[in-house]
C-alpha cells in the first residue's frame, strides 16, 4: 500500500503535483487535515484502495506537528510512506500570486504576501527534512507533472539517486544535496556550431570528450558519489539528488549528468533531470 503525503508552500504547484498523481493512478485527496489521515488510510484499506496521495492542509488544528508520528503509524499499519515537499524561491512566489490575483491563506490581515510566504515556510520548518524536496521555482506546469510521474513511478524502500544540471545565472536548486560547480571546464558555448545544441547532443559530446579536464571532473564526481553513497543510504534517505552546474545549464552539466546516471545506472534506481532543459 503507497501513501504519497504532499506538502510545502502555498503557490509552489501542490495542485499540479496532485493532479498528475491522480493521472498515474493515485486516488487523490486535497487539503486534508493532519489529524484526519489515520480514519482516512483505515477506509482506504477496507475498501483495498492501495495508492493514495494526500495533499496536506497545514492551516487547520495544530499544523503539522504530528507529522513524524502520523508517518510511524501508516506504516505500521502496512503503508508505503513518502513525503514529498514543494519549494520555491519567495520571488518566484511573489510573481506567481500577483499573476493569479489570489490571497496567499496565511496572510490574513496583519501580514504581507511575503511576510506570509517566510511565515509557510517557518510552518513547514520542523518536518522538512522527513521529505524529498522539489524545487519548482523554474519549471513550467508540463515539466513539474513529467518529474512527478516519473518520482511516483520507482521503487520507494530503495535509495533513488537523482542527476539533475542546472545554470548558475537561474539560482542553485533548492532540492540539491549535493552541488558540483563544473564552470570551469572548456565551453562549446563559445563555438558558434554548438551554441544552440545541448550536451546530449553528439557534436558537444565529441567536444567535451578531447579534453583531460572533463574527464578528470567527471572521474573525481563519480569517485565521490560513488564511495559516500552507502552512507546516505544508511541514513534512511529514499532519495539523493546530485546538482551539476555550469554557467547555462545547456552543455557540460547536461553532459555530465547524462554520464554519471548511465554509469550509476545498472547498481541503482536512477533518475535524471536537466532543468534548464524543461
Amino acid at each position: 500500500m503507497d501513501l504519497l503525503l504532499i506538502g510545502g508552500l502555498s503557490g509552489s504547484g501542490k495542485s499540479v503535483a496532485l493532479a498528475a498523481l491522480e493521472d498515474s493512478g493515485y486516488y487523490a485527496v486535497s487539503n486534508l487535515p493532519l489529524a484526519q489521515l489515520a480514519g482516512l488510510l483505515v477506509h482506504f484499506k477496507g475498501a483495498r484502495i492501495d495508492h493514495v496521495a494526500v495533499a496536506l492542509d497545514a492551516k487547520t488544528g495544530s499544523g503539522l506537528t504530528g507529522l513524524p508520528a502520523a508517518i510511524e503509524a501508516a506504516r505500521g499499519e502496512g503503508w508505503t510512506v513518502r513525503f514529498l515537499y514543494l519549494d520555491a524561491k519567495t520571488d518566484t512566489l511573489v510573481k506567481r500570486f500577483s499573476e493569479t490575483r489570489r490571497r496567499h491563506p496565511f496572510s490574513g490581515n496583519e501580514r504581507t504576501l511575503t511576510e506570509a510566504i517566510e511565515f509557510e515556510r517557518k510552518v513547514f520548518a520542523d518536518v522538512r527534512s522527513l521529505a524529498y524536496s522539489f524545487d519548482t521555482s523554474d519549471l513550467s506546469a508540463a515539466a513539474l507533472r513529467s518529474w512527478i510521474k516519473d518520482f511516483a513511478s520507482v521503487d520507494s524502500s530503495k535509495l533513488t539517486l537523482l542527476f539533475q544540471s542546472f545554470g548558475y545565472k537561474h539560482g542553485i536548486p533548492l532540492d540539491a544535496d549535493l552541488v558540483f560547480d563544473v564552470r570551469c571546464l572548456p565551453n562549446p558555448h563559445y563555438e558558434p556550431a554548438l551554441a544552440m545544441l545541448t550536451g546530449r547532443d553528439s557534436p558537444v559530446v565529441a567536444y567535451l570528450q578531447n579534453y583531460p579536464e572533463v574527464e578528470r571532473m567527471y572521474e573525481d564526481i563519480h569517485d565521490f558519489v560513488a564511495n559516500w553513497l552507502p552512507d546516505y543510504a544508511r541514513d534512511n534517505r529514499n532519495y539523493l539528488t546530485v546538482a551539476i552546474g555550469c554557467t547555462g545549464g545547456q552543455h557540460r552539466s547536461v553532459y555530465l549528468a547524462e554520464r554519471l546516471a548511465r554509469a550509476f545506472a545498472g547498481r541503482h534506481q536512477v533518475l535524471t533531470r536537466h532543468r534548464e532543459l524543461a
